[in-house]
């Protein structure tokens, strides 16, 4: 399946508010039943007066979806306590989000323009309120760009990055309580989709909440007390601490998301309810989510396949593995649950990154060699990998589009992704790399060719993955030698260039098309692990990091900017298929297989859930992009 071309960020606007506009004036609201005692003792105003004048209006025309009842609590299953955010990145409600169709429409905003690819025109819905009833308005647009973003306790560094078009701010005008316009200087074709992600950027912050714990807004001996009591260095630590909205691990800070958290961490279960004054309802105008409530346990990530497989979750993803497929399909109907396999959306479930800014002088000149790259990329039989691991069903390529994206192409999916060890080896004898006595070859100062590849340590999937590359490295001269680490430290290691080579995943978004952004191909953050300093460069703006010193990395940066200079499709999908084919062909990053296919266990009364899908995290946000407010339970 083909993910749909996006043609205009406003066409697409333009119909989701249709939809909402033309429904909305004859809408007949419908209380939800565990809210109804609320609204009769007057705790609760009635659901006409908590939902926007214009309420967004769910979409159904998915396969099998349909408007369903209010009701019920679901159980999902997580190993740590700061996964508190996953009910961030489930609910997805977003000023702009992704469909299930990989399509941009607006969700929080009631609409949105955009001219010349630099001047964005936001417009709120009317009536809106955040989950304790305060209305939200542009004021809170407002005070997080003044009194935050551009506040240096705060945010010392500035702005984030995607609210910079070449280095440069917007120009912030409040229109109106519900307007609010952004003008750039240059095209900023990054900021929308940032608006999307599954771990957002946050343009927005209720004042009304916050401003209490502010320097410019709160009494200073108050606030001095604030910080006391809350055991904080000084006011900017104790409102960072409070306005953890992705985080979602503070219960008084109000929200737009579908549930609101209950619980205050460190605990075993935590409690999300429905957001009262929640902005969608379905075409019926029943109040959106249907379900009541989500009862979040934290428990070994080990024993959580376990737990799925025997009834204890109603909505399971994460923690599940491929190889968990033949218990969970096993106990189905004994449980009540079902087994769908959903595929992955990332250029590869897997990839080994070598680290081009590594501190060993003579590691980083041999990981620089394209052609010692190449050779690793053919010394890996991807086809045992995909036969003995995923039973034959993952897609044995290398970190490149998948074939469910518009840019899909064959031949970059498939560079220097066959096996062939004697082809490895002619690279490799090419670059002088002789072996030695006991096969290995050697470096140029005399150290054997022993390559150490850090993981997080967090999946077995990883050892049998590396087990099968060991074999097939030792016989084109090369040891290959494994270091589980923490995830921190592992990220750390490699950030700092204490790393050689690093296991991890491939490109995050494998179903791009040409409107999204093709920043993965260039050097534009520390977290791409192979080249990370150039990364740190570039959002330091210089004052950390390294500047990349390649010829096809900077290459590939001049295409980047050029890509968001462009404004029409055409010479987008142009720069996108230039910087593919460079990309895959210099084999930065070693692709292993893609389109794992990932098992999603739900309660078999849930409803909505899509029988295929892609289990991706950006674009999709797992579950996010399929709604799960839409979802519903059926009576036993």
């Amino acid at each position: 399946m083909h993910i749909r071309s996006l043609t205009s960020f406003a066409a697409i606007t333009s119909l989701a508010v249709g939809l909402s506009s033309a429904n909305a004036a004859t809408m007949t609201y419908k209380e939800s039943d565990v809210l109804l005692g609320a609204v009769t003792s007057g705790a609760l105003p009635p659901v006409a007066d908590r939902v926007p004048a214009e309420p967004s209006i769910a979409d159904f025309t998915r396969e099998g979806a349909k408007p369903g009842q209010s009701g019920g609590e679901i159980r999902v299953l997580m190993a740590k306590a700061k996964e508190t955010r996953q009910m961030v990145v489930y609910g997805y409600a977003r000023l702009v989000g992704f469909n299930d169709r990989l399509e941009l429409v607006s969700d929080i905003l009631k609409d949105y323009t955009v001219e010349e690819g630099r001047i964005f025109t936001l417009r709120l819905r009317k009536g809106h309120k955040w989950s304790d009833g305060h209305p939200f308005t542009t004021e809170d647009f407002r005070y997080w760009w003044e009194d935050i973003a551009n506040n240096p306790e705060l945010s010392p560094s500035g702005p984030p990055i995607k609210m910079l078009a070449d280095g440069k701010p917007p120009k912030v005008t409040i229109v109106s309580e519900t307007e609010i316009r952004l003008e750039w200087t240059m095209p900023n074709p990054t900021f929308i989709p940032a608006l999307a992600q599954a771990s957002p950027m946050y343009i927005y912050a209720p004042k009304h909440y916050l401003q209490q714990f502010h320097g410019k807004y709160q009494d200073p001996d108050k606030l001095a007390v604030l910080v006391k009591d809350n055991k904080r260095r000084n006011w900017a630590s104790l409102h960072n601490r409070k306005d953890n909205a992705y985080k979602n691990d503070n219960p008084d800070l109000p929200t737009l998301q579908p549930w609101v958290a209950q619980t205050a961490p460190p605990a075993e279960r935590f409690v999300f309810k429905r957001n009262p004054f929640y902005h969608r309802v379905d075409a019926n105008g029943v109040q959106l989510p249907y379900i009541d409530q989500v009862n979040m346990d934290i428990v070994s990530g080990k024993l959580i396949p376990a737990k799925a497989g025997s009834g204890e979750v109603d909505l399971q993803g994460r923690y599940l593995q491929f190889k968990n497929t033949p218990f969970l399909k096993e106990n189905e109907e004994r449980y009540g649950y079902t087994t769908r396999l959903w595929r992955t959306g990332k250029g590869s479930h897997m990839a080994l990154y070598p680290n081009l800014n590594t501190n060993d002088p003579e590691w980083r000149k041999l990981f620089r060699e394209k052609q010692f790259r190449q050779a690793l990329s053919l010394a890996t039989d991807r086809g045992e990998i995909n036969e003995v691991v995923y039973f034959g069903v993952a897609l044995p390529q290398g970190n490149a589009l998948l074939p469910g994206s518009p840019l899909y192409n064959e031949k970059a999916a498939m560079a220097f992704a066959e096996f062939d060890l004697k082809k490895a080896n002619k690279l490799l004898d090419h670059l002088g790399l002789k072996r030695g006595s006991d096969g290995i070859r050697m470096l140029p100062d005399g150290r054997k060719l022993e390559i150490i590849v850090e993981s997080a340590g967090e999946s077995t999937e990883e050892t049998d993955v590396l087990e099968l590359i060991k074999q097939t490295w030792f016989k084109a001269g090369i040891a290959l030698f494994t270091k589980p680490l923490q995830r921190d430290v592992l990220r750390n290691r490699v950030f700092t260039g204490d790393t050689q080579m690093s296991i991890w995943f491939g490109l995050e978004n494998g179903l791009a098309n040409a409107l999204m952004s093709p920043e993965e191909l260039a050097p534009t953050s520390q977290q791409q692990l192979q080249w990370p300093k150039w990364g740190q460069y570039v959002e330091t703006k210089g004052k950390a990091g390294d500047i990349a010193d390649m010829p096809v990395p900077l290459q590939l940066s001049g295409l980047y900017k050029q890509w968001r200079n462009a404004v029409d499709e055409a010479s987008k999908t142009k720069i996108w298929n230039h910087m593919q084919d460079l990309y895959t062909s210099e084999v930065y990053v070693i692709g292993l297989v893609a389109g794992v296919l990932q098992p999603v266990v739900t309660n078999s009364r849930l409803q909505n859930i899509p029988d295929e899908g892609y289990y991706n995290w950006d674009p999709g946000a797992h579950f996010g992009c399929y709604r799960p407010d839409t979802f519903w339970l059926a009576s036993k």
